[in-house]
């Protein structure tokens, strides 16, 4: 059997939900795709961040594989799309903290955006007390506190892998909270984009 026959085999048995074989494809790629990353982010846990969530949106997508030819192409184009999201969310918090630290005047203007982002953050602060006791803590030491995946891991006495699945979990509810519950602005997308890992 070739590689290409072997991979094919991993893949198939991914498809059908098969975790060990995904635990050979991961543990196959984990490394190049990281150096790859790192490449460009020269941070070390940006780059872990975006390794697992590429493999985690690979394993949610498993079903598409089945339309793949090339496993190794897919996955670094994945890697590359989720960096490049990276980027503009980096980008985007940016825009948002300047606008509000430089935004001390209070003038009709700035008071009407003060009060819609206050009116977001109430929905957002509504979504995350929905949230299971384990999963809102973890939510709100990342968004509140700022703490690394590390950090949250070692204060809770949990794995990484752990705090990154409640937090993606946590995460995606908050937003699609916000969705149903806030009128889809600019910026809404601007808020969302601060509950993004």
């Amino acid at each position: 059997m070739t590689g290409h026959e072997d991979e094919r085999a991993l893949i198939l048995r991914i498809i059908e939900g098969e975790r060990t074989a995904f635990t050979v494809l991961y543990s196959r790629y984990i490394n190049s795709v990281y150096r790859y990353i790192y490449l460009f982010t020269k941070s070390k846990e940006t780059s872990e961040d975006i390794v697992q969530n590429v493999f985690i949106k690979i394993w949610e997508r498993r079903a598409s594989l089945k339309n793949i030819n090339c496993f190794k192409a897919y996955l670094y184009q994945c890697a590359k799309n989720l960096m490049l999201d990276e980027i503009r969310r980096n980008q985007t918090r940016e825009k948002i903290f300047l606008k509000i630290k430089d935004d001390t005047e209070e003038t009709v203007e700035g008071l009407e955006s003060n009060i819609i982002y206050g009116e977001y953050y109430q929905i957002a602060q509504d979504a995350i007390n929905l949230l299971p006791e384990k999963r809102k803590l973890i939510v709100e030491m990342r968004t509140k506190e700022d703490l690394s995946l590390d950090e949250i891991a070692e204060r809770l006495d949990i794995s990484k892998f752990v705090v990154k699945k409640q937090l993606y979990m946590g995460l995606h509810f908050v937003k699609a909270y916000l969705q149903k519950h806030a009128e889809l602005t600019l910026f809404l997308g601007l808020f969302i984009s601060l509950f993004e890992l």
